[in-house]
């Protein structure tokens, strides 16, 4: 009996690891309903909002808005930064709109509204690399200027930090911990 709770405890402990680490997040986008909107201010704008958030591969980010007078439009670089509307990657009008981060690196989006993008309606968010996968870069003793980077009209990428992980296995060690007092 006892070697069946130590395999299942075993299992159980795996099943929890392997769980905690890939789990995707609904991110509302502003943090509320209301915020795919053509923003008061500058400290207003939605990028502000993207600075401060980190967005993970798999997780959605999900738009609130009235689809009778808006859309998100997601678009390349170009049409973000020229707010053109001409040729978007997806057109996104239901007014509950959910989009997944299927890969590490930048996403742009506008609205589809006449004017709302040149009035600051538009968003950028940064998909970080998911840690031990290489980005494809190799780095030589002196760091090379980064041109996409400095064109780039957005959030910063953020410094990841190893917080999460940390407590993501502190709860993983404390379950463990408290299923073998019980079994």
């Amino acid at each position: 009996m006892a070697a069946f709770s130590s395999v299942s405890s075993s299992l159980l402990l795996t099943f929890f690891i392997l769980f905690g680490l890939s789990v995707a997040k609904e991110i509302l986008v502003g943090g509320k309903t209301d915020a795919w909107r053509i923003p008061a201010s500058e400290s207003d704008s939605l990028n502000q909002w993207a600075e401060r958030s980190r967005f993970q591969v798999g997780d959605f980010l999900v738009w609130k808005y009235d689809g009778g007078k808006d859309s998100v439009l997601q678009v390349s670089r170009e049409e973000y930064v020229n707010c053109s509307t001409s040729n978007p990657i997806k057109v996104h009008s239901d007014g509950t709109t959910k989009v997944k981060l299927d890969r590490p690196g930048p996403f742009y989006f506008i609205s589809g509204a006449q004017g709302h993008c040149e009035k600051g309606q538009k968003l950028v968010v940064v998909v970080l690399t998911p840690r031990g996968r290489s980005s494809g870069i190799v780095s030589s003793s002196a760091p090379a200027p980064a041109p996409f980077l400095a064109e780039f009209e957005g959030p910063a990428v953020a410094p990841t930090s190893s917080a999460n992980a940390l407590h993501g296995s502190i709860l993983v060690v404390a379950l463990g911990a408290m299923l073998g007092l019980f079994m």
